[in-house]
């Protein structure tokens, strides 16, 4: 089940909202984990089992750690972190690992074909924060099963973040706010995710597909970057904020995912924009750890790379995540060592030069390795493409208004019209609830209209 399915707005939404409102407050917790195990079951059926246990572990993990001392501490922490990598890495990269043993070694073993479960890097991820935190002491551990288990499976983010640390919404799990006004923002949150997702990224997806099958050129490469990069962003972003409309619907409050990355001015900028809780995570759990910044010239060289072949890797077992990785790892080390500074003189060349690398950097996450070749002709070489060709003008401007509203929807524009109206609060509110109707209902005719179309970070 998706959140931009019929099935998810129509019935099971609407009956888990009346069915949480009607419970006693005591009994919120069980309706949102039964809620979650069902819409994760409906989705992985056949792993369902896979994240009750890791919860029970980690449950029981976080407790042991908590109440044990001196070296054992550490011997039950490694244990933790062993089970939780251990368990992404035999699901994520087994099958990585064994295609290239037998490309190095000439071998033929055979690979397990291992169905990747949904939303496994996630809370996956959210475990592992919980067990350091709760072994550095920034959090307690919760010896209630139920409220620990209901924070790993809680449906919203489950499936593709934003990353949620228990100590963000520790507090939450036992004590937290439902009124009229939060449900309210709740809901106009998540008809703008909606929206990304149903009017934005859906037709940017159509519109890479029908560039990839026309004729090569220049242009029509750069159009499948800028038309890929705008499905991703609406796509990824409009579910983050699904997710947070969501939470606000049954009283959390997530942390923010996105903070209009194409508007950075350097690359550092983007990823502090992109992906933030991801960022955060690596930034907090390994970055810091390894003394950051603070450290030689080699050593910093060091940390970033690592950090980015981690990132890279955790986007998918595939060797174009990998160097997609190092290849933003360069970048940042490049603008640690003084180009930010040469780039914050020149605000309109850091855009362009932003931009430029940002849209080269997703045309690798797209394609595997194999294809590189022929994508960096495409972008570069004019001897062997011609610079543009009539399919390529004919889709940009079967697309020119989608093309447009993107841009405009990728720039900070609505804070600033929304602070315009912040002078009236009652017509900004009225506003905002009509353009919240007009919305879903413009969504829900696309979603009537269209196929099944699922979303694209599902696969990480």
């Amino acid at each position: 089940m998706v959140f931009s399915s019929l099935t998810f707005l129509f019935f099971f939404l609407p009956i888990l909202l009346i069915i949480y409102y009607l419970v006693p407050y005591r009994f919120k917790n069980h309706i949102l984990l039964i809620a979650s195990l069902i819409f994760y079951g409906l989705g992985e059926p056949k792993y369902l089992l896979l994240i009750l246990v890791s919860s029970f572990v980690n449950s029981l993990f976080g407790l042991m750690i908590s109440k044990t001392a001196d070296h054992k501490r550490t011997i039950l922490f490694i244990l933790a972190l062993l089970f939780n990598l251990g368990i992404l890495c035999y699901f994520k990269y087994t099958d990585f690992i064994i295609r290239n043993i037998n490309l190095v070694l000439h071998q033929d073993l055979p690979l397990f074909h291992i169905l990747l479960p949904l939303g496994i890097s996630f809370y996956t991820f959210q475990c592992l924060s919980y067990i350091i935190d709760v072994y550095t002491n920034k959090v307690q551990a919760n010896p209630n099963l139920l409220e620990f288990t209901t924070y790993v499976t809680l449906f919203p983010q489950l499936i593709a973040g934003p990353i949620v640390r228990y100590q963000d919404v520790a507090l939450q799990l036992k004590v937290r706010e439902h009124h009229y006004h939060k449900i309210t923002l709740g809901i106009q949150r998540f008809v703008v995710g909606l929206s990304k997702k149903v009017l934005l990224a859906n037709t940017l997806g159509e519109l890479v597909t029908s560039l990839q099958s026309a004729n090569p050129s220049v242009l029509g490469y750069w159009f499948i970057a800028f038309a890929f990069l705008m499905q991703l962003y609406f796509d990824f972003s409009g579910y983050s904020d699904m997710a947070i409309g969501l939470g606000k619907m049954f009283g959390f409050e997530f942390p923010e995912n996105f903070n209009y990355p194409l508007f950075a001015v350097n690359i550092t900028d983007f990823w502090r924009r992109w992906h933030m809780s991801l960022s955060r995570w690596f930034k907090d759990y390994v970055y810091i750890p390894l003394k950051g910044s603070r450290v030689k010239p080699s050593r910093l060289v060091f940390n970033l790379l690592f950090v980015w072949i981690l990132t890279g890797l955790w986007h998918g077992a595939e060797w174009n995540f990998l160097l997609w990785g190092v290849y933003f790892g360069l970048i940042l080390i490049i603008e640690k060592m003084g180009l930010k500074s040469f780039l914050g003189k020149h605000l309109y060349f850091s855009r362009l030069y932003t931009i430029l690398l940002v849209l080269i950097g997703f045309m690798m996450f797209q394609y595997d390795i194999r294809q590189w070749k022929d994508v960096f002709i495409g972008l570069f070489d004019v001897n062997h493409l011609p610079l543009s060709s009539t399919e390529c003008l004919y889709y940009f401007k079967s697309y020119f208004i989608i093309v447009i509203v993107s841009i405009m929807g990728a720039m900070p524009i609505s804070p600033f019209i929304l602070n315009y109206f912040n002078k009236s609060i009652l017509l900004l509110d009225n506003l905002k609830k009509v353009w919240t109707i007009i919305l879903l209902l413009i969504c829900i005719a696309f979603i009537v209209d269209s196929s099944f179309n699922p979303f694209l970070y599902f696969r990480f």
